[in-house]
């Protein structure tokens, strides 16, 4: 009988085995979908001849590889953002994210393996006399002791497409962790720019109001000696005085700026330390012309929205596969007895072996409507995919148009600066002759400090198009 038993076992395992792996599956298989893209970006440089060429693209992120905030070689800034990547929140939760989604395909990739779970039981009863025919009150202890097994087969690929999903949320999650860690690196580059244009701004204000109120003390003496009148003094007091309101603004920003720097850095408000003023960062490069299309395929959001699409399209075999008869492989073997003496003896020994087969017949047409669910939201995640892509596209050339325009009009700027400066020193030659008024003194002045704050706004302004183009292409290009 024991012979025949574990013979029995052998062979249904092994009838299932080979019923798994001949196993068909009834979702459809992934394609990615036909995107219509452009050789190239407006506002690269026309006179570079050499195209960029899209680097490998990898199935998990490395964020070791991708120190594109180093193109700026600011030491300091770069500290900030590694500081960042490693103590932000969202960087931080974004990552558990991650530990979640692994964790997930653990859980949805057991369900294609076998269970096995232990039971034990005791109890013990007492009869009343005369109840078990006897003179005498009876007490009755049973014991019992097992080794379950249960296996569901994958026939249809139901568990196979679930792990295909679970799979592509994990990789999605990965890169929606790259996606939330571009947004804190372009956030920190961002304000720490934002936050040096400030300091040079506060430096040129300073350096104004030293001036000013040297040509305030100037005029004072002047008007003393009876050379101006008080309205030239009252109107270089207005200038010394409107200087004074503007650094004490630009310091009240410097001061929230390096709060939102902290809280950005998961950290509380303090000091945030400078490296090179804006002024003196490195010339930005070029961007190559030729860009091509398939450097989109490095950002994170682009690849986070297919995986969405893999993960939808598996869900549609989930959902088919209940269509199909359901079998599931279950057994026990273990110990069985009413007296504690013989739970371990050879009589009391049992198992039980057997195939269990479920066929949905009428469900009021709750499985064809959730095919249909599953079906539309892989359309939806079709949709979603070329959505991004297209907006990929139009924020990719944005940014390169940005840059381009906002370097031009940095050079412009630079121009102005220069003749507001001779301005204003040959107004105040010809003042000092007495060729001109004082008011065209402080004319000149006005536009030489307005000249000033307006080349630092527009250095900001190339700095932050050169992140925003980064960003846009997910990293940057490689040549």
């Amino acid at each position: 009988m024991k012979h025949s038993s574990l013979s029995t076992l052998l062979i249904g395992t092994g009838l299932s085995a080979a019923s798994l792996l001949s196993g068909c599956r009834v979702g459809p298989a992934y394609q990615r979908p036909n995107v219509p893209t452009a050789p190239s970006y407006r506002g690269t440089t026309p006179e570079a001849t050499t195209p960029a060429t899209a680097p490998e693209t990898k199935p998990v992120v490395n964020l070791g590889e991708e120190k594109w905030w180093e193109v700026f070689d600011d030491p300091t800034l770069v500290e900030l953002v590694r500081k960042g990547i490693a103590q932000n929140y969202d960087a931080r939760l974004a990552a558990e994210r991650v530990v979640q989604a692994q964790a997930q395909l653990g859980v949805t990739h057991a369900d294609q393996l076998p269970s096995l779970s232990g039971t034990s039981s005791f109890s013990s009863t007492r009869y009343a006399k005369g109840e078990m025919g006897t003179d005498q009150p009876e007490l009755m202890n049973f014991g019992k002791l097992g080794l379950g097994a249960t296996w569901n087969l994958d026939f249809w690929g139901k568990y196979r497409s679930a792990t295909e999903a679970a799979r592509a949320q994990l990789l999605g999650t990965e890169w929606a962790r790259r996606a939330v860690i571009d947004t804190v690196i372009t956030n920190i580059a961002t304000d720490y720019f934002e936050l040096r244009t400030l300091d040079m701004q506060l430096e040129i204000s300073q350096q104004t109001l030293r001036t000013r109120q040297e040509s305030l003390n100037l005029t004072k003496a002047l008007e003393a000696g009876g050379s101006d009148s008080m309205l030239d003094v009252r109107e270089a007091e207005q200038l010394v005085y409107s200087v004074q309101a503007q650094i004490t603004d630009l310091n009240r920003q410097i001061e929230q700026m390096e709060d939102t720097i902290c809280t950005l850095l998961g950290e509380t408000p303090h000091t945030i330390p400078r490296g090179a003023s804006i002024n003196r960062q490195p010339q930005l490069p070029s961007i190559p012309a030729g860009v091509p299309s398939e450097l989109l395929e490095r950002r994170p959001d682009i690849r986070e929205a297919e995986q969405s699409l893999i993960a939808a399209n598996a869900e549609i075999g989930v959902a088919r596969a209940a269509y199909f008869p359901q079998i599931a492989l279950t057994g026990a073997v273990g110990t069985d007895s009413n007296a504690l003496s013989r739970l371990f003896t050879g009589p009391s020994s049992a198992w039980n072996y057997g195939p269990s087969l479920s066929v949905p017949i009428f469900d009021a047409k709750r499985i064809r409507n959730n095919v249909k669910v599953n079906e539309s939201l892989q359309r939806q995640a079709v949709l979603t995919y070329q959505q991004t892509i297209s907006g990929a596209f139009r924020d990719v050339s944005k940014a390169l148009v940005a840059y381009s325009r906002y370097r031009q009009y940095r050079e412009q700027e630079d121009k102005i600066v220069s003749a507001a400066a001779d301005a204003l020193q040959l107004s105040k030659i010809r003042y000092e002759h007495g060729q001109s008024s004082y008011l065209e003194v402080l004319t000149n002045d006005r536009s030489y400090l307005t000249a000033q704050l307006d080349l630092a706004t527009a250095k900001q302004n190339e700095l932050l198009s050169l992140v925003q183009v980064y960003d846009a292409l997910g990293g940057g290009w490689r040549q």
